[in-house]
Parts: structure tokens; C-alpha cells; sequence
């Protein structure tokens, strides 16, 4: 590993903000403050699901990955020169949840690289922010970073993230050039009837965070046949406020509406719809639910269909998952859809 150390130390002053920031302690940054508060009002302004909550959360998680020693454990598996990274990045970024492109737009630059980010309309306050800081805290940085919401030129290689649909899009305009094209994945719990209530509180947490807009939110969960769907109902109680936020409230008024006129059954605790279904993707407000008969089998199935899954939460029963509470503190060395984008970039 051979980061420069003026990006090295500008991300890492950046996390130190961040933490401090998010701590809500004594400010060092007064003036940075403010102005980031500023910030996270007009990025709810302009996007309802950027409650200030879900911000404070996505910055304290980024303040959290930004200290120099993970940084460079991060990084230490790989062999990265200043003197050959110098390719122009395109990053299309979503705006699902607040700074979902920051992952790609770190390890751009962290490799030496230029970005070229095309903000989304959804998520353009947050990062232009962020950008500013570090040009204050490095300004040589000021060649190596673009953001713009216009047409994307001069480019080497192509970071995109969108829905399916999105994707034919970008495999059209930009599949003669090296890409990472990302498309639908979803997120998902396995139960076996043996967790504990603080298990399936944390498990609210993977559903309601970001009000489950996220890849990495859970959109179903599979269960043993004798579970009660109760204890479930009763360990999340104390995520009844997110139905306070209109936007989610609107969502969940009209599916609700919507599966009563089609006669679905479902299971409501005025917060959160329940609906036996074999689909992996949920409409927001609803969490599907589908029974398995044993774990080896439910196991084999998951392995077959990986390709449509970010995350599975569950015990050590279940393969390949990650523990209850988790799936929204993703670590650096989680790359979505499992594409190693450090390594994508140092073959270019």
C-alpha cells in the first residue's frame, strides 16, 4: 500500500469531524458545524426520507470507518502506487439513503484516482458538503474531484448504481468501458425461533433504519412453521414512530389499501404490514414474511439465488450471515454486491 498521505490524512480529519460532530460534544470546527447543520436541513428539505435522524446516523457511521488505522488496514491487502492510478471515474450515485455513494467515491480517490460523480437529484447536499470540507482540509484535491448533475464526459471507467431497469441503461451507454454496473439486490432475516427479544429488536433496526430504502435494509424474513408472528410484532413496538413520518405513512396507507381491496391476507400492527409472499422486494411499510421447512433446504436456496441478496441476517445456523442489528454498519471491506471496487480499480 502506497497512499498518498495528504488524501490518507484529509479523509481521516474528516472522520475525526465527523465523530466529534455526531458526539455532539464541544466543537473544535464551530464554523464547519453550523455549516453541516445547515447542510443536513437543506438535504431534508429537499428529500423527506433524509430525516436528520437518518443523516446523523449515515455520518456517524462514516465517522466511525474514517480513522487512519482503518483506513490502512483497509488497504493493506493491496499494492497501490501514486505513480500509475490516474484514471478518470464515473460514479453514478443513487440517493436511496443519505451518502450511499461515498463507499465509491473513497475508494476513487483513496487509490489515487479522479472522480466524476453524477450526483442524484435525491442526494445533492450531503456529498457537495463532504467534498468541501476536504478541499478546505487539502486543497490539492480540488483536480481530483467533480460532482455535477449533467452529462458525464471524459472518463475511463464507469461506477454506476441503480435499479434493474437503470441498469439496461447504463450497459447500453457505458458497457464498452471497464464498469461496475450494480442492480437490485435486497436484504433479508432468517429466523429459527430461538432469538431472543433484544435479537429481534435489533432486528427492527435492519427494517426500519432509513425507513427500509436501503439494499442492505431487510425486506423479508423467512420462518420455521410453528413461529409466532407475535413475538416479532411485540419486540419492534418501539419502531411505531416511523409511521410519524408522512412520507413512509403515505407508503404504508396505500399498500395497506392496496392489499385489502385485493383481499391479501395480511397482518397489521398500525406501523408495518406483514404479507406471506415469495418475492424478495417489499414495498416500503411491508415486510414479507415466507415459511421454510428446514434449514439445509433454505440454505441451498439462498446459495442458488445469491446473486439477488446483499445481506442475511441470522445465527450460525444460517450461511453466510451476519449478526442481527448489523446490516447498516457495513464495514470497508463490504463491497456491495461482493464486486472488490479497490481491486476493480487497481486492474484498470
Amino acid at each position: 500500500m502506497e497512499v498518498q498521505p495528504n488524501i490518507l490524512g484529509a479523509f481521516t480529519k474528516l472522520g475525526s469531524f465527523l465523530r466529534e460532530f455526531c458526539e455532539d460534544s464541544v466543537s473544535q470546527n464551530h464554523h464547519w458545524s453550523k455549516a453541516l447543520e445547515k447542510a443536513i436541513i437543506k438535504a431534508g428539505q429537499q428529500n423527506g426520507w433524509f430525516t436528520k435522524n437518518n443523516v446523523l446516523e449515515a455520518l456517524n457511521s462514516w465517522g466511525t470507518l474514517l480513522t487512519k488505522i482503518n483506513l490502512e488496514a483497509w488497504l493493506s491487502p493491496y499494492h497501490i502506487s501514486k505513480d500509475f492510478n490516474n484514471k478518470t471515474i464515473a460514479i453514478i450515485m443513487a440517493g436511496n439513503i443519505p451518502l450511499v455513494g461515498f463507499h465509491d467515491f473513497l475508494a476513487v480517490l483513496i487509490t489515487g484516482n479522479r472522480v466524476i460523480g453524477k450526483l442524484s437529484s435525491n442526494d445533492a447536499v450531503l456529498l457537495p458538503f463532504l467534498v468541501t470540507y476536504l478541499l478546505d482540509t487539502e486543497p490539492l484535491l480540488k483536480k481530483k474531484i467533480h460532482l455535477t448533475q449533467e452529462k458525464l464526459e471524459r472518463f475511463d471507467a464507469v461506477i454506476a448504481t441503480g435499479s434493474n431497469n437503470t441498469s439496461r441503461y447504463f450497459d447500453y451507454y457505458f458497457g464498452k468501458y471497464p464498469n461496475i454496473i450494480r442492480r437490485n439486490r435486497n436484504s433479508i432475516a432468517v429466523l429459527t425461533g430461538n432469538e431472543s427479544i433484544e435479537e429481534l429488536k435489533l432486528l427492527g433496526n435492519d427494517v426500519f433504519q432509513y425507513f427500509g430504502l436501503g439494499c442492505r435494509s431487510v425486506s423479508k424474513i423467512f420462518i420455521p412453521k410453528n413461529f409466532e408472528l407475535k413475538h416479532f410484532f411485540e419486540a419492534i413496538f418501539e419502531f411505531q414512530d416511523v409511521v410519524n413520518n408522512h412520507k413512509y405513512a403515505n407508503n404504508y396507507d396505500y399498500n395497506k389499501a392496496v392489499f385489502l381491496m385485493s383481499e391479501f391476507k395480511i397482518l397489521d400492527n398500525n406501523f408495518l404490514l406483514l404479507k406471506e409472499d415469495k418475492s424478495y422486494a417489499s414495498p416500503i411499510g411491508t415486510l414479507y414474511y415466507e415459511y421454510y421447512d428446514t434449514m439445509d433446504s433454505l440454505n441451498m436456496r439462498l446459495k442458488s439465488e445469491a446473486s439477488e441478496l446483499q445481506c442475511i441476517v441470522g445465527n450460525s445456523a444460517v450461511s453466510n450471515s451476519i449478526p442481527f442489528g448489523t446490516t447498516q454498519t457495513p464495514d470497508l471491506t463490504d463491497y456491495a454486491d461482493s464486486v472488490d471496487t479497490i481491486q476493480f480499480l487497481l486492474n484498470l
